[in-house]
């Protein structure tokens, strides 16, 4: 009898075990856990590649968007207006864009803080006197600084891409990625996720199933003077350009200076290689 109580335990044990990976598979067949759900699409951009260069048009609409759209909950706490000259602004120009935002500064000489015109000295005010304040307008989610944000937002390249990215110089990440979730909403999430409330879905998303931003750009939202498509796909190729500028402002001359030092080393290389044949041609081996 305890043999026979035994093997129905040990039946028991091996039909739950059973029924748990089953229902295991099942749940992660319906929820995908690993984010993000889609890898970012890789867009051309003009500062692609070991030659790529700045687009300054595309550049001054992305500033333009950041400005009338991104601006009201994302701050920029490390550029300043006159670095804005990278692109394509004369310093009267910017001289009148700092003066559009109000800077709060002090203390003056009778110990008071005080609000003044901004100056191309100054930084890109928070839209926020501190974090705190900016995570309670925002659903308990403070946005993020948006002066690194096309360097420090990036989804990892599994192998072979890693290697291949060696080469070709990769380093467009951060805007892929920024574009892609900018574009990414409206769409409907995977059977069986739960999307918790008060936060939208998004499959490019890196951090979870969803996200507290709601869908930030639309159609027609921002005026272009250019003739430029004033679409979300357009909107979202231009702040993330801008933000891409913002966060590496150099790049161009770091290529420059790149592919110099390149050719120097080749040449140096060669009359290294000459030198060494010229001293030693008479050598016997």
């Amino acid at each position: 009898m305890k043999k026979i109580l035994t093997s129905l335990a040990l039946l028991g044990l091996v039909v739950a075990g059973t029924a748990a990976i089953a229902a295991e598979e099942e749940h992660n067949a319906a929820a995908p856990t690993h984010f993000p759900i889609n890898e970012p699409k890789e867009m051309s951009w003009s500062f692609a590649g070991p030659f790529g260069t700045y687009d300054k048009a595309q550049l001054q609409r992305g500033l333009k968007v950041y400005k009338e759209v991104c601006s009201a909950c994302h701050s920029m706490n490390l550029v300043a207006f006159r670095t804005l000259e990278g692109l394509g602004y004369s310093e009267a120009q910017i001289k009148t864009l700092a003066a559009e935002y109000t800077i709060h500064d002090g203390p003056n000489d009778a110990g008071d803080m005080f609000d003044r015109p901004g100056k191309p000295s100054d930084h890109f005010p928070a839209p926020f006197p501190n974090e705190q304040a900016a995570a309670a307008a925002n659903g308990g989610a403070a946005p993020p600084d948006m002066s690194l944000l096309a360097k420090a937002r990036g989804v990892e390249r599994g192998f072979p891409r890693f290697v291949f990215d060696i080469f070709t110089q990769y380093a467009q990440g951060g805007p892929d990625y920024i574009h892609s979730l900018l574009t990414g909403y409206d769409q409907t999430p995977p059977a069986g996720m739960v999307i918790p409330e008060g936060t939208h879905y998004n499959p490019y998303f890196l951090s979870g199933v969803s996200l507290k931003m709601p869908k930030p750009l639309s159609d027609g939202q921002v005026t272009y003077d250019d003739g430029s498509p004033q679409t979300v796909d357009q909107y979202a190729r231009d702040v993330s350009a801008f933000l891409m500028w913002a966060a590496e402002p150099h790049l161009e001359d770091r290529k420059k200076t790149g592919f110099r030092v390149m050719v120097f080393l080749l040449l140096f290389g060669a009359l290294v290689y000459m030198t060494k044949r010229k001293v030693w041609a008479d050598v016997a081996h």
